[in-house]
């Protein structure tokens, strides 16, 4: 069998056969010379089951962890007897005093306790089995949160915006940048807010400023671990002047709303029974407030303790407490103001019970 090519190893874990030689085709033969101290010779078992690697779904791409986290990586395998397992990182042996291996009957167990950036890198388990091996790649990166932005400075300030420009930081964390958080703070309040979230450029313009405020700026990088510990402040601050702005009013002319009396709601002929207390209502618009008067038969009967009149957001009422036979006739509301007056009657009858 001939051994695995390039694309076919790129595939993931792959199996290789060894070359052999026309000597060991023959297989292993005893020595005719052999004495009789001699020790019998040694034949390899038989492979009853080819070596191969389960490699996971998930480490099939590249592995991300943070710096200070475990990895803790379990790899399956077959092979029948127990074939030898052996990690290398970029073609080389393991460091073990960063490294820790466990190969167990059906498993290798990679392990590093906190891991660092310089644990980065590509790993390999080769599974050999008499001249057969199964090899497997696994991608390991550790990454941190990146570095700040470098030298962020005030560039104009116009209106109620102001621009800023600063340099991608030096140290990424081991990752790709996702993009710039960009803050605002007044000297008023001393409170940080976010105006720009994942902004990718490396410059800005901050609008809708506050006039009369005077304003800070700071922006922090962010990657997969998250916004970089620290973030450089303008070191000018972005002064809003208020604009000479003269406001003319304009004139205009003032509504009048006053009005003469006007009854919206006329009263209601009534019958009521002798001693029953009864109500008499009706609803008036004028302006300024009316000054309302009650008649019975033509006659002012304000102030009569037998009547009780009531006023209130134009609705006028009047209770004719325990009325006789002779509380029966016409009454009328009367409402006057300044502009003029209106009237309202009705007729009340009363009547003996049944």
């Amino acid at each position: 069998m001939e051994a695995a090519t390039a694309p076919e190893a790129a595939l993931g874990p792959t199996l290789k056969v060894k070359e052999a030689s026309p000597a060991d085709a023959d297989g292993p033969r005893a020595s005719p010379r052999r004495g009789a101290g001699s020790p019998l010779p040694q034949l390899l078992p038989p492979v009853e089951e080819h070596p191969k690697i389960w490699l996971p779904r998930a480490l099939r791409q590249t592995y991300v962890r943070k710096v200070g986290d475990t990895v803790n990586l379990l790899i399956p395998f077959q092979g029948k007897p127990k074939p030898q397992a052996i990690w290398t990182r970029d073609g080389c042996a393991l460091d073990t005093s960063r490294v820790s291996v466990r190969n167990g009957e059906r498993d290798s167990i990679l392990f590093i306790r906190e891991a660092q950036r310089a644990d980065s890198g590509r790993y390999q388990l080769s599974v050999r089995l008499g001249g057969l091996e199964a090899t497997a790649t696994i991608d390991i990166l550790v990454i941190e949160r990146p570095g700040p932005p470098q030298s962020i400075k005030l560039v104009d300030v116009w209106g109620s915006s102001a621009t800023l420009e600063w340099t991608p930081p030096q140290d990424m964390g081991n990752a790709a940048l996702l993009g710039y958080t960009v803050q605002k703070a007044d000297t008023k309040s001393g409170l940080w807010f976010s105006v720009l979230e994942r902004y990718h450029r490396t410059s800005c313009t901050v609008s809708n400023l506050i006039v009369g405020n005077s304003y800070a700026f700071r922006v922090f990088a962010e990657n997969q671990c998250g916004l970089s510990e620290d973030a450089p402040v303008t070191a000018d601050l972005a002064h809003i002047q208020k604009a000479a702005t003269v406001y003319k009013t304009e004139d205009f002319a003032q509504r009048d709303f006053s009005e003469a009396p006007k009854f919206t709601q006329p009263l209601a002929d009534c019958t009521t029974v002798i001693g029953y207390d009864t109500q008499l209502f009706c609803c008036v618009r004028a302006s300024p407030k009316p000054k309302i008067i009650w008649l019975k038969n033509k006659m002012d009967i304000q102030g009569n303790p037998k009547y009780r009149a009531l006023t209130h957001l134009g609705i006028c009422s009047l209770e004719i407490r325990k009325p006789g036979p002779f509380d029966g006739g016409i009454y009328t509301c009367k409402a006057v103001n300044p502009l003029g007056e209106a009237t309202v009657d009705c007729r009340v009858d009363v009547k003996a019970p049944n």
